[in-house]
Protein backbone atom coordinates (compact mmCIF):
# COMPACT_ATOMS: atom_id res chain seq x y z
CA UNK A 1 0.00 0.00 0.00
CA UNK A 2 2.89 2.32 1.06
CA UNK A 3 4.66 1.38 -1.97
CA UNK A 4 2.12 2.14 -4.30
CA UNK A 5 1.08 5.85 -2.65
CA UNK A 6 5.30 6.36 -3.50
CA UNK A 7 4.84 5.31 -6.86
CA UNK A 8 1.79 7.66 -7.31
CA UNK A 9 3.62 10.46 -5.70
CA UNK A 10 6.93 10.05 -7.55
CA UNK A 11 4.75 9.88 -10.73
CA UNK A 12 3.33 13.26 -10.33
CA UNK A 13 6.78 14.78 -9.43
CA UNK A 14 7.76 13.31 -12.30
CA UNK A 15 5.14 15.02 -14.52
CA UNK A 16 5.52 18.52 -13.07
CA UNK A 17 9.29 18.81 -13.59
CA UNK A 18 8.81 17.31 -17.00
CA UNK A 19 6.80 19.39 -18.86
CA UNK A 20 6.92 17.21 -22.07
CA UNK A 21 5.76 14.27 -20.45
CA UNK A 22 2.49 16.81 -18.92
CA UNK A 23 1.56 18.28 -22.47
CA UNK A 24 1.01 14.55 -23.61
CA UNK A 25 -1.24 14.27 -21.00
CA UNK A 26 -4.84 13.52 -23.26
CA UNK A 27 -6.96 16.45 -23.74
CA UNK A 28 -10.81 15.89 -24.69
CA UNK A 29 -10.71 18.80 -26.59
CA UNK A 30 -9.53 19.19 -29.64
CA UNK A 31 -8.09 21.96 -31.82
CA UNK A 32 -10.08 23.04 -34.46
CA UNK A 33 -9.43 24.06 -38.17
CA UNK A 34 -12.13 24.95 -40.81
CA UNK A 35 -11.35 25.60 -44.45
CA UNK A 36 -13.79 26.74 -46.83
CA UNK A 37 -13.40 27.43 -50.38
CA UNK A 38 -15.81 29.99 -52.11
CA UNK A 39 -17.90 28.66 -54.90
CA UNK A 40 -15.48 25.39 -55.02
CA UNK A 41 -17.10 23.05 -57.59
CA UNK A 42 -17.25 19.29 -55.70
CA UNK A 43 -16.07 17.62 -59.25
CA UNK A 44 -12.91 19.93 -59.51
CA UNK A 45 -10.89 17.64 -56.65
CA UNK A 46 -8.86 14.61 -57.56
CA UNK A 47 -10.47 12.94 -54.32
CA UNK A 48 -14.20 13.24 -56.01
CA UNK A 49 -13.34 12.05 -59.12
CA UNK A 50 -10.99 14.83 -61.19
CA UNK A 51 -8.27 13.12 -62.79
CA UNK A 52 -7.67 16.46 -64.80
CA UNK A 53 -6.91 18.80 -61.92
CA UNK A 54 -4.08 18.41 -59.22
CA UNK A 55 -5.37 18.96 -55.83
CA UNK A 56 -2.76 16.61 -53.87
CA UNK A 57 -2.90 18.38 -50.65
CA UNK A 58 -7.25 18.16 -50.10
CA UNK A 59 -6.83 14.43 -51.73
CA UNK A 60 -4.52 13.57 -48.77
CA UNK A 61 -7.22 14.81 -46.14
CA UNK A 62 -9.43 12.82 -47.82
CA UNK A 63 -7.23 9.58 -47.62
CA UNK A 64 -6.28 10.32 -44.10
CA UNK A 65 -9.84 10.98 -42.77
CA UNK A 66 -13.55 10.51 -43.65
CA UNK A 67 -15.35 11.34 -47.02
CA UNK A 68 -18.70 12.55 -46.88
CA UNK A 69 -19.98 11.75 -50.35
CA UNK A 70 -23.57 13.19 -49.97
CA UNK A 71 -23.05 17.08 -47.89
CA UNK A 72 -25.55 19.63 -48.89
CA UNK A 73 -25.27 23.33 -48.45
CA UNK A 74 -28.09 24.98 -46.53
CA UNK A 75 -28.17 27.53 -49.60
CA UNK A 76 -26.44 28.64 -53.02
CA UNK A 77 -25.03 32.06 -52.54
CA UNK A 78 -22.39 32.86 -49.99
CA UNK A 79 -24.19 34.74 -47.43
CA UNK A 80 -26.90 32.54 -46.66
CA UNK A 81 -24.84 29.16 -47.15
CA UNK A 82 -22.42 30.79 -44.46
CA UNK A 83 -25.18 32.11 -42.23
CA UNK A 84 -26.17 28.52 -42.36
CA UNK A 85 -22.98 27.35 -41.47
CA UNK A 86 -22.00 29.23 -38.52
CA UNK A 87 -25.06 29.03 -36.70
CA UNK A 88 -26.72 25.41 -37.64
CA UNK A 89 -29.66 27.14 -38.79
CA UNK A 90 -31.27 27.46 -41.99
CA UNK A 91 -30.49 31.26 -43.28
CA UNK A 92 -34.79 31.66 -43.47
CA UNK A 93 -34.89 31.33 -39.78
CA UNK A 94 -32.12 33.99 -38.95
CA UNK A 95 -33.27 36.31 -41.75
CA UNK A 96 -30.54 35.65 -44.20
CA UNK A 97 -32.59 35.10 -47.13
CA UNK A 98 -34.34 37.64 -49.85
CA UNK A 99 -37.82 37.70 -52.13
CA UNK A 100 -36.02 39.49 -54.36
CA UNK A 101 -33.06 39.15 -57.12
CA UNK A 102 -30.20 40.02 -54.50
CA UNK A 103 -29.71 37.21 -52.19
CA UNK A 104 -26.11 38.08 -50.96
CA UNK A 105 -25.08 41.04 -49.50
CA UNK A 106 -24.87 43.55 -52.04
CA UNK A 107 -22.46 46.35 -50.96
CA UNK A 108 -20.12 47.11 -47.60
CA UNK A 109 -22.81 49.95 -47.24
CA UNK A 110 -25.64 47.84 -46.88
CA UNK A 111 -26.73 47.57 -42.95
CA UNK A 112 -27.77 43.96 -43.80
CA UNK A 113 -26.02 41.59 -41.42
CA UNK A 114 -26.14 38.27 -39.35
CA UNK A 115 -28.78 39.12 -36.54
CA UNK A 116 -26.76 39.58 -33.23
CA UNK A 117 -29.41 37.03 -31.08
CA UNK A 118 -27.49 34.15 -33.86
CA UNK A 119 -25.48 32.07 -31.98
CA UNK A 120 -22.02 30.90 -33.88
CA UNK A 121 -20.44 27.83 -33.17
CA UNK A 122 -17.22 30.35 -32.55
CA UNK A 123 -19.59 31.12 -29.62
CA UNK A 124 -20.06 28.28 -28.25
CA UNK A 125 -16.83 27.06 -28.57
CA UNK A 126 -15.06 30.58 -26.69
CA UNK A 127 -17.47 29.47 -23.83
CA UNK A 128 -15.45 26.15 -23.65
CA UNK A 129 -11.99 28.11 -23.49
CA UNK A 130 -10.98 28.06 -27.08
CA UNK A 131 -9.08 30.72 -28.68
CA UNK A 132 -11.10 31.62 -31.67
CA UNK A 133 -10.15 33.02 -35.23
CA UNK A 134 -11.75 33.27 -38.52
CA UNK A 135 -9.11 34.56 -41.21
CA UNK A 136 -9.99 35.14 -45.30
CA UNK A 137 -13.82 35.74 -46.17
CA UNK A 138 -16.80 36.87 -44.29
CA UNK A 139 -19.86 38.54 -46.22
CA UNK A 140 -21.99 38.70 -43.01
CA UNK A 141 -22.40 42.14 -43.04
CA UNK A 142 -19.96 44.73 -41.37
CA UNK A 143 -21.88 48.47 -40.67
CA UNK A 144 -24.98 49.19 -39.19
CA UNK A 145 -25.55 52.83 -38.52
CA UNK A 146 -22.34 54.54 -38.99
CA UNK A 147 -18.99 53.90 -41.04
CA UNK A 148 -17.02 52.80 -37.90
CA UNK A 149 -19.69 51.21 -35.49
CA UNK A 150 -18.84 47.21 -37.59
CA UNK A 151 -22.18 45.84 -35.49
CA UNK A 152 -21.57 42.87 -37.68
CA UNK A 153 -17.82 42.20 -37.01
CA UNK A 154 -16.70 38.77 -36.06
CA UNK A 155 -15.59 39.67 -32.70
CA UNK A 156 -19.25 39.90 -31.87
CA UNK A 157 -20.01 36.08 -32.91
CA UNK A 158 -17.61 35.01 -30.89
CA UNK A 159 -14.36 35.41 -32.97
CA UNK A 160 -11.64 36.96 -30.67
CA UNK A 161 -9.32 37.69 -34.21
CA UNK A 162 -10.20 38.66 -37.57
CA UNK A 163 -7.80 38.72 -40.76
CA UNK A 164 -9.56 39.33 -44.10
CA UNK A 165 -11.98 40.85 -46.21
CA UNK A 166 -15.39 41.96 -44.65
CA UNK A 167 -16.94 41.60 -47.95
CA UNK A 168 -16.60 39.14 -50.77
CA UNK A 169 -14.35 39.30 -54.34
CA UNK A 170 -15.75 41.24 -57.07
CA UNK A 171 -14.24 41.77 -60.73
CA UNK A 172 -13.11 45.25 -60.08
CA UNK A 173 -10.90 43.88 -56.72
CA UNK A 174 -8.38 42.40 -59.25
CA UNK A 175 -6.45 42.51 -61.72
CA UNK A 176 -5.84 45.70 -59.79
CA UNK A 177 -4.09 48.77 -60.80
CA UNK A 178 -0.82 50.04 -58.89
CA UNK A 179 -1.56 52.61 -56.47
CA UNK A 180 1.59 53.90 -55.56
CA UNK A 181 1.04 57.00 -57.63
CA UNK A 182 -2.52 57.26 -55.77
CA UNK A 183 -1.11 56.85 -52.62
CA UNK A 184 1.30 59.58 -52.70
CA UNK A 185 -1.38 61.91 -54.17
CA UNK A 186 -4.10 60.82 -51.71
CA UNK A 187 -1.39 62.11 -48.67
CA UNK A 188 -0.63 65.51 -50.21
CA UNK A 189 -3.99 66.09 -51.07
CA UNK A 190 -5.21 65.46 -47.90
CA UNK A 191 -2.79 67.83 -46.70
CA UNK A 192 -3.38 70.30 -48.92
CA UNK A 193 -6.98 70.23 -47.66
CA UNK A 194 -5.86 70.46 -43.95
CA UNK A 195 -3.95 73.71 -44.79
CA UNK A 196 -7.07 75.41 -46.69
CA UNK A 197 -8.85 74.05 -43.62
CA UNK A 198 -6.59 75.86 -41.26
CA UNK A 199 -6.55 79.17 -43.47
CA UNK A 200 -10.49 79.24 -43.76
CA UNK A 201 -10.33 78.62 -40.02
CA UNK A 202 -7.96 81.29 -39.26
CA UNK A 203 -9.77 83.86 -41.63
CA UNK A 204 -13.30 83.78 -40.14
CA UNK A 205 -11.99 84.13 -36.55
CA UNK A 206 -10.23 87.23 -38.09
CA UNK A 207 -12.85 88.51 -39.79
CA UNK A 208 -14.70 88.25 -37.22
CA UNK A 209 -12.39 89.89 -34.69
CA UNK A 210 -12.20 92.42 -37.32
CA UNK A 211 -8.46 92.54 -38.00
CA UNK A 212 -8.85 91.73 -41.73
CA UNK A 213 -11.52 93.13 -44.11
CA UNK A 214 -11.68 90.28 -46.51
CA UNK A 215 -14.94 89.48 -48.02
CA UNK A 216 -16.83 86.73 -47.08
CA UNK A 217 -17.40 85.56 -50.58
CA UNK A 218 -13.89 84.72 -50.63
CA UNK A 219 -13.83 83.05 -47.18
CA UNK A 220 -16.57 80.86 -48.49
CA UNK A 221 -15.16 80.26 -51.63
CA UNK A 222 -12.26 78.29 -49.80
CA UNK A 223 -14.74 75.74 -47.96
CA UNK A 224 -17.01 75.44 -50.71
CA UNK A 225 -13.65 74.57 -52.24
CA UNK A 226 -13.12 72.13 -49.79
CA UNK A 227 -16.24 70.29 -49.76
CA UNK A 228 -15.99 70.21 -53.96
CA UNK A 229 -12.70 68.32 -53.81
CA UNK A 230 -13.77 66.09 -51.55
CA UNK A 231 -16.83 65.31 -53.61
CA UNK A 232 -15.02 65.31 -56.75
CA UNK A 233 -12.31 62.50 -54.81
CA UNK A 234 -15.18 60.95 -53.84
CA UNK A 235 -16.78 60.46 -56.98
CA UNK A 236 -13.70 59.74 -58.86
CA UNK A 237 -13.27 56.35 -56.65
CA UNK A 238 -17.04 55.12 -56.69
CA UNK A 239 -15.59 51.54 -58.29
CA UNK A 240 -16.19 48.63 -55.60
CA UNK A 241 -12.14 48.42 -56.27
CA UNK A 242 -12.01 51.67 -53.30
CA UNK A 243 -14.71 50.49 -51.34
CA UNK A 244 -15.45 47.00 -50.86
CA UNK A 245 -11.73 45.37 -52.23
CA UNK A 246 -10.28 45.91 -48.74
CA UNK A 247 -9.00 44.12 -45.88
CA UNK A 248 -9.08 43.97 -41.97
CA UNK A 249 -7.11 43.04 -39.47
CA UNK A 250 -9.01 43.14 -36.12
CA UNK A 251 -10.78 46.70 -36.84
CA UNK A 252 -8.47 48.60 -38.50
CA UNK A 253 -8.39 49.08 -42.20
CA UNK A 254 -4.63 47.36 -43.43
CA UNK A 255 -5.07 47.73 -47.48
CA UNK A 256 -7.97 50.12 -49.40
CA UNK A 257 -8.06 48.62 -51.88
CA UNK A 258 -6.82 45.28 -51.52
CA UNK A 259 -3.69 43.91 -53.42
CA UNK A 260 -5.36 40.97 -54.28
CA UNK A 261 -2.96 38.71 -55.88
CA UNK A 262 -0.76 38.73 -52.71
CA UNK A 263 -3.86 38.37 -50.13
CA UNK A 264 -3.91 34.52 -50.39
CA UNK A 265 -0.43 34.52 -48.96
CA UNK A 266 -1.08 36.96 -46.12
CA UNK A 267 -3.85 34.76 -45.08
CA UNK A 268 -2.06 31.60 -45.01
CA UNK A 269 1.01 33.69 -43.06
CA UNK A 270 -1.69 35.10 -40.14
CA UNK A 271 -3.57 31.03 -40.13
CA UNK A 272 -0.03 29.68 -39.00
CA UNK A 273 1.09 32.55 -36.79
CA UNK A 274 -2.52 31.98 -34.97
CA UNK A 275 -2.11 28.41 -34.89
CA UNK A 276 1.84 29.19 -33.26
CA UNK A 277 0.56 31.59 -30.66
CA UNK A 278 -2.25 29.36 -29.55
CA UNK A 279 -0.48 25.98 -29.91
CA UNK A 280 -1.03 24.83 -26.64
CA UNK A 281 -4.84 24.65 -27.27
CA UNK A 282 -7.76 24.45 -27.58
CA UNK A 283 -8.06 26.72 -30.75
CA UNK A 284 -10.66 27.04 -33.45
CA UNK A 285 -9.09 28.82 -36.68
CA UNK A 286 -11.92 29.44 -39.67
CA UNK A 287 -10.07 29.68 -43.03
CA UNK A 288 -12.42 31.11 -45.34
CA UNK A 289 -10.57 30.95 -48.79
CA UNK A 290 -11.11 34.23 -51.07
CA UNK A 291 -10.58 31.11 -53.91
CA UNK A 292 -11.97 30.13 -56.62
CA UNK A 293 -14.38 32.77 -56.63
CA UNK A 294 -14.01 35.16 -59.77
CA UNK A 295 -12.17 36.90 -61.00
CA UNK A 296 -9.49 34.54 -59.51
CA UNK A 297 -6.70 36.57 -58.29
CA UNK A 298 -3.64 34.05 -58.88
CA UNK A 299 -0.16 34.65 -58.06
CA UNK A 300 2.70 34.55 -61.39
CA UNK A 301 3.77 31.79 -60.18
CA UNK A 302 0.48 29.01 -60.29
CA UNK A 303 -0.39 31.31 -63.80
CA UNK A 304 -0.84 28.44 -66.75
CA UNK A 305 0.02 25.39 -64.03
CA UNK A 306 -2.83 23.44 -65.36
CA UNK A 307 -4.82 22.30 -67.75
CA UNK A 308 -8.32 24.52 -67.10
CA UNK A 309 -7.17 27.73 -67.76
CA UNK A 310 -7.40 30.38 -64.62
CA UNK A 311 -9.85 29.25 -63.00
CA UNK A 312 -7.52 25.56 -62.81
CA UNK A 313 -4.76 27.57 -61.41
CA UNK A 314 -6.20 29.31 -59.34
CA UNK A 315 -7.69 26.18 -57.49
CA UNK A 316 -4.07 24.56 -57.56
CA UNK A 317 -3.00 27.60 -55.58
CA UNK A 318 -5.97 27.27 -53.30
CA UNK A 319 -4.74 23.27 -52.82
CA UNK A 320 -0.98 24.76 -52.13
CA UNK A 321 -2.43 26.98 -49.31
CA UNK A 322 -4.13 23.95 -47.73
CA UNK A 323 -1.06 22.20 -47.96
CA UNK A 324 0.62 24.93 -46.08
CA UNK A 325 -1.67 24.93 -43.30
CA UNK A 326 -1.66 21.40 -43.14
CA UNK A 327 2.01 20.93 -42.45
CA UNK A 328 1.99 23.88 -39.99
CA UNK A 329 -0.06 21.78 -38.37
CA UNK A 330 2.34 18.43 -38.56
CA UNK A 331 4.62 21.23 -37.68
CA UNK A 332 3.36 22.34 -34.59
CA UNK A 333 2.76 18.88 -33.61
CA UNK A 334 -0.76 19.44 -33.57
CA UNK A 335 -1.81 16.59 -35.90
CA UNK A 336 -2.97 14.16 -34.06
CA UNK A 337 -4.70 16.38 -31.89
CA UNK A 338 -6.59 18.73 -34.08
CA UNK A 339 -9.81 18.02 -36.39
CA UNK A 340 -9.60 19.26 -39.60
CA UNK A 341 -12.88 20.01 -41.72
CA UNK A 342 -13.24 21.16 -45.63
CA UNK A 343 -15.68 21.91 -47.58
CA UNK A 344 -17.26 24.52 -50.32
CA UNK A 345 -19.84 27.04 -49.61
CA UNK A 346 -21.97 25.70 -52.47
CA UNK A 347 -21.12 24.52 -56.17
CA UNK A 348 -19.42 25.73 -58.75
CA UNK A 349 -20.49 28.93 -60.92
CA UNK A 350 -21.48 27.63 -64.06
CA UNK A 351 -22.26 31.00 -65.72
CA UNK A 352 -18.72 32.65 -64.79
CA UNK A 353 -17.45 32.90 -68.05
CA UNK A 354 -15.35 35.42 -70.40
CA UNK A 355 -15.78 34.57 -73.64
CA UNK A 356 -15.40 30.85 -74.16
CA UNK A 357 -13.34 30.83 -71.27
CA UNK A 358 -14.96 29.09 -68.10
CA UNK A 359 -14.01 31.02 -64.89
CA UNK A 360 -16.63 29.19 -62.78
CA UNK A 361 -16.16 25.66 -60.88
CA UNK A 362 -17.02 22.13 -62.35
CA UNK A 363 -20.04 20.27 -60.37
CA UNK A 364 -19.16 16.79 -61.54
CA UNK A 365 -22.29 15.32 -62.72
CA UNK A 366 -24.40 16.55 -60.99
CA UNK A 367 -26.96 19.31 -62.68
CA UNK A 368 -27.26 22.66 -62.03
CA UNK A 369 -24.60 25.35 -59.98
CA UNK A 370 -24.42 28.28 -57.58
CA UNK A 371 -27.12 30.27 -57.66
CA UNK A 372 -29.63 27.42 -57.82
CA UNK A 373 -31.62 25.84 -54.75
CA UNK A 374 -32.67 22.45 -55.76
CA UNK A 375 -30.30 21.13 -58.04
CA UNK A 376 -27.64 18.76 -56.57
CA UNK A 377 -24.88 20.71 -58.34
CA UNK A 378 -25.94 24.19 -56.89
CA UNK A 379 -25.69 22.57 -53.31
CA UNK A 380 -23.88 19.26 -53.24
CA UNK A 381 -20.56 20.14 -52.08
CA UNK A 382 -16.88 18.23 -51.48
CA UNK A 383 -16.83 17.43 -47.54
CA UNK A 384 -13.78 16.04 -45.34
CA UNK A 385 -13.06 15.68 -41.95
CA UNK A 386 -9.79 14.68 -40.43
CA UNK A 387 -9.01 13.61 -36.84
CA UNK A 388 -6.08 10.78 -36.53
CA UNK A 389 -7.34 8.58 -33.68
CA UNK A 390 -10.52 9.20 -33.57
CA UNK A 391 -11.52 8.77 -37.15
CA UNK A 392 -11.15 6.62 -39.14
CA UNK A 393 -8.76 7.11 -42.57
CA UNK A 394 -10.43 6.35 -45.74
CA UNK A 395 -13.38 5.95 -44.73
CA UNK A 396 -16.58 6.99 -47.23
CA UNK A 397 -20.00 7.94 -46.06
CA UNK A 398 -22.95 7.91 -48.75
CA UNK A 399 -25.58 9.32 -46.13
CA UNK A 400 -27.30 12.90 -46.15
CA UNK A 401 -25.18 15.31 -44.36
CA UNK A 402 -25.28 18.98 -43.96
CA UNK A 403 -22.74 21.92 -43.32
CA UNK A 404 -25.29 22.71 -40.65
CA UNK A 405 -23.83 19.84 -38.71
CA UNK A 406 -20.86 21.49 -38.02
CA UNK A 407 -22.66 23.71 -35.31
CA UNK A 408 -23.64 20.93 -33.00
CA UNK A 409 -20.76 18.40 -34.16
CA UNK A 410 -18.37 20.84 -32.77
CA UNK A 411 -20.47 21.65 -29.40
CA UNK A 412 -19.88 17.84 -28.98
CA UNK A 413 -16.45 17.29 -29.56
CA UNK A 414 -15.44 20.85 -26.92
CA UNK A 415 -18.37 19.58 -24.34
CA UNK A 416 -20.62 22.65 -25.23
CA UNK A 417 -24.52 22.73 -25.16
CA UNK A 418 -26.15 23.82 -28.23
CA UNK A 419 -28.75 26.67 -27.56
CA UNK A 420 -32.13 24.86 -25.74
CA UNK A 421 -34.08 28.21 -26.86
CA UNK A 422 -34.20 28.16 -30.86
CA UNK A 423 -34.55 25.72 -33.76
CA UNK A 424 -31.16 23.68 -34.26
CA UNK A 425 -31.17 22.23 -37.94
CA UNK A 426 -27.98 20.83 -38.00
CA UNK A 427 -26.91 17.21 -36.72
CA UNK A 428 -24.08 15.41 -34.56
CA UNK A 429 -21.70 14.10 -37.04
CA UNK A 430 -19.67 12.43 -34.34
CA UNK A 431 -21.65 9.03 -34.63
CA UNK A 432 -22.14 8.41 -37.67
CA UNK A 433 -18.57 9.60 -38.52
CA UNK A 434 -17.29 6.70 -35.77
CA UNK A 435 -19.16 3.97 -37.41
CA UNK A 436 -21.71 4.52 -33.92
CA UNK A 437 -24.64 4.36 -36.40
CA UNK A 438 -24.80 3.83 -40.04
CA UNK A 439 -27.61 6.00 -40.79
CA UNK A 440 -27.87 9.90 -41.05
CA UNK A 441 -29.90 11.91 -38.16
CA UNK A 442 -31.40 13.64 -40.74
CA UNK A 443 -35.01 12.77 -42.81
CA UNK A 444 -35.58 15.60 -44.46
CA UNK A 445 -33.32 18.09 -45.62
CA UNK A 446 -34.98 21.58 -47.16
CA UNK A 447 -33.67 23.36 -50.22
CA UNK A 448 -34.07 26.96 -50.12
CA UNK A 449 -33.66 29.57 -52.86
CA UNK A 450 -33.65 32.86 -51.07
CA UNK A 451 -36.47 33.20 -49.38
CA UNK A 452 -38.58 30.28 -51.21
CA UNK A 453 -38.27 26.50 -50.78
CA UNK A 454 -37.50 24.59 -53.99
CA UNK A 455 -36.92 21.41 -53.21
CA UNK A 456 -37.03 18.58 -50.37
CA UNK A 457 -34.92 15.37 -49.74
CA UNK A 458 -36.37 12.48 -47.25
CA UNK A 459 -34.29 9.91 -46.77
CA UNK A 460 -36.34 7.00 -45.03
CA UNK A 461 -35.26 5.37 -42.06
CA UNK A 462 -36.27 1.90 -43.36
CA UNK A 463 -35.04 2.23 -47.35
CA UNK A 464 -31.56 3.12 -48.97
CA UNK A 465 -33.33 5.57 -51.55
CA UNK A 466 -33.02 8.87 -50.88
CA UNK A 467 -35.79 10.99 -52.67
CA UNK A 468 -35.96 14.08 -53.92
CA UNK A 469 -38.70 16.67 -54.44
CA UNK A 470 -38.66 19.19 -56.52
CA UNK A 471 -41.70 21.84 -56.39
CA UNK A 472 -39.90 24.65 -58.45
CA UNK A 473 -37.38 24.72 -60.75
CA UNK A 474 -34.90 27.63 -62.85
CA UNK A 475 -35.63 28.21 -66.21
CA UNK A 476 -32.49 27.72 -68.10
CA UNK A 477 -31.31 30.06 -70.64
CA UNK A 478 -30.73 30.12 -73.38
CA UNK A 479 -32.92 27.31 -74.08
CA UNK A 480 -31.75 23.61 -74.22
CA UNK A 481 -28.45 25.24 -71.86
CA UNK A 482 -27.67 23.52 -68.49
CA UNK A 483 -27.93 27.43 -66.52
CA UNK A 484 -28.70 30.71 -66.75
CA UNK A 485 -26.28 32.45 -68.84
CA UNK A 486 -28.76 35.32 -69.99
CA UNK A 487 -29.15 36.70 -65.89
CA UNK A 488 -25.66 35.17 -64.87
CA UNK A 489 -27.38 33.49 -61.76
CA UNK A 490 -30.71 31.63 -62.25
CA UNK A 491 -33.89 32.96 -60.07
CA UNK A 492 -35.65 31.90 -57.17
CA UNK A 493 -38.98 32.99 -58.36
CA UNK A 494 -41.70 34.73 -61.23
CA UNK A 495 -41.61 33.79 -65.09
CA UNK A 496 -37.99 32.39 -64.65
CA UNK A 497 -38.73 29.76 -62.26
CA UNK A 498 -41.47 26.88 -63.47
CA UNK A 499 -43.67 25.62 -60.90
CA UNK A 500 -44.16 22.07 -60.90
CA UNK A 501 -48.03 20.20 -60.00
CA UNK A 502 -47.29 17.42 -59.45
CA UNK A 503 -43.44 17.86 -58.39
CA UNK A 504 -40.33 16.57 -60.05
CA UNK A 505 -39.46 13.52 -57.79
CA UNK A 506 -35.91 11.47 -58.31
CA UNK A 507 -34.29 8.74 -56.42
CA UNK A 508 -31.24 10.51 -56.04
CA UNK A 509 -28.88 6.65 -55.10
CA UNK A 510 -30.44 5.73 -58.36
CA UNK A 511 -30.36 9.30 -60.54
CA UNK A 512 -27.61 11.32 -59.10
CA UNK A 513 -27.74 13.47 -61.88
CA UNK A 514 -31.19 14.24 -62.06
CA UNK A 515 -31.61 13.60 -65.72
CA UNK A 516 -34.69 11.51 -65.86
CA UNK A 517 -38.09 12.36 -63.39
CA UNK A 518 -40.53 9.29 -61.77
CA UNK A 519 -43.37 8.85 -62.58
CA UNK A 520 -46.73 6.80 -61.33
CA UNK A 521 -45.65 4.77 -64.17
CA UNK A 522 -42.54 4.50 -63.61
CA UNK A 523 -42.36 4.52 -59.29
CA UNK A 524 -44.96 2.43 -57.51
CA UNK A 525 -44.12 4.88 -54.48
CA UNK A 526 -44.36 8.28 -56.13
CA UNK A 527 -47.54 9.44 -54.51
CA UNK A 528 -46.49 8.05 -51.28
CA UNK A 529 -43.47 10.15 -51.82
CA UNK A 530 -44.55 13.40 -52.67
CA UNK A 531 -47.30 12.63 -49.86
CA UNK A 532 -44.92 12.65 -47.48
CA UNK A 533 -42.86 15.25 -48.52
CA UNK A 534 -45.77 17.53 -48.35
CA UNK A 535 -46.52 16.89 -44.96
CA UNK A 536 -42.86 17.28 -44.06
CA UNK A 537 -42.94 20.85 -45.51
CA UNK A 538 -45.85 21.62 -43.92
CA UNK A 539 -44.52 20.59 -40.55
CA UNK A 540 -41.17 22.56 -41.39
CA UNK A 541 -43.06 25.51 -41.80
CA UNK A 542 -44.62 25.68 -38.60
CA UNK A 543 -41.53 25.85 -37.05
CA UNK A 544 -40.59 29.15 -38.43
CA UNK A 545 -41.12 32.52 -36.91
CA UNK A 546 -41.10 35.40 -39.39
CA UNK A 547 -38.17 37.19 -39.03
CA UNK A 548 -36.78 40.57 -40.97
CA UNK A 549 -35.10 39.65 -44.04
CA UNK A 550 -31.75 40.87 -43.69
CA UNK A 551 -30.68 40.55 -47.88
CA UNK A 552 -33.91 41.78 -49.03
CA UNK A 553 -35.04 44.57 -46.21
CA UNK A 554 -31.87 46.00 -45.24
CA UNK A 555 -29.34 45.20 -48.45
CA UNK A 556 -29.48 48.62 -50.31
CA UNK A 557 -26.42 50.55 -50.96
CA UNK A 558 -25.28 53.63 -48.14
CA UNK A 559 -22.26 55.31 -48.82
CA UNK A 560 -21.95 56.28 -45.64
CA UNK A 561 -21.80 53.44 -43.96
CA UNK A 562 -18.38 52.37 -46.01
CA UNK A 563 -15.25 51.81 -44.39
CA UNK A 564 -12.97 54.39 -44.45
CA UNK A 565 -8.95 54.00 -44.27
CA UNK A 566 -8.26 57.72 -42.94
CA UNK A 567 -10.10 60.46 -43.59
CA UNK A 568 -13.50 60.20 -45.42
CA UNK A 569 -13.71 60.81 -48.54
CA UNK A 570 -9.87 60.22 -49.13
CA UNK A 571 -9.32 56.94 -48.43
CA UNK A 572 -6.50 54.66 -49.40
CA UNK A 573 -4.16 52.90 -47.48
CA UNK A 574 -1.38 50.10 -47.86
CA UNK A 575 -0.08 49.09 -44.35
CA UNK A 576 0.69 45.57 -45.95
CA UNK A 577 3.47 47.01 -48.03
CA UNK A 578 6.40 45.23 -46.75
CA UNK A 579 4.60 42.40 -45.22
CA UNK A 580 7.01 38.87 -45.14
CA UNK A 581 5.38 35.60 -45.02
CA UNK A 582 6.57 33.35 -42.99
CA UNK A 583 6.08 29.74 -43.20
CA UNK A 584 7.31 26.60 -41.19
Amino acid sequence: MKLGRLFIALSWICVLLNPCWSQEVPDDKPNVVLIMVDDLGIGDLGCFGNDTMRTPNIDRLAREGVKLNQHISAAPMCTPSRAAFLTGRYPIRSGMVSNTKNRVIITLGAPAGLPRNETTFAALLKKQGYSTAIIGKWHQGLNCQSRHDQCHHPNHYGFDYFYGMPFTLTDPCWPDPSRDTELAIESKIWFCVQLVAIAALTLILAKLCHLIALPWFFILSLILFIFLLGYFWFSSYTSPLYWDCLLIRQHDITEQPMKAERTGSIMVKEAISFMERNREGPFLLVFSFLHAHVPLPTTTEFIGTSQHGLYGDNVQEMDSMVGKILDAIDFFSLRNHTLVYFTSDHGGHLEARVGHSQRGGWNGIYKGGKGMGGWEGGIRVPGLIRWPGRLPAGKVIEEPTSLMDMFPTLAAVSGGMVPQDRVIDGRNLMPLLQGEVQRSAHEFLFHYCGAFLHAVRWHPKDSEAVWKVHYVTPVFQPPGAQACYETLYCQCSGNLVTYHDPPLVFDITRDPSESTPLTRDTEPLFDVVIRTVANAVKEHKRSIIPVQQQLSELNYNNPWLKPCCGVFPFCLCDKERNISVVEP
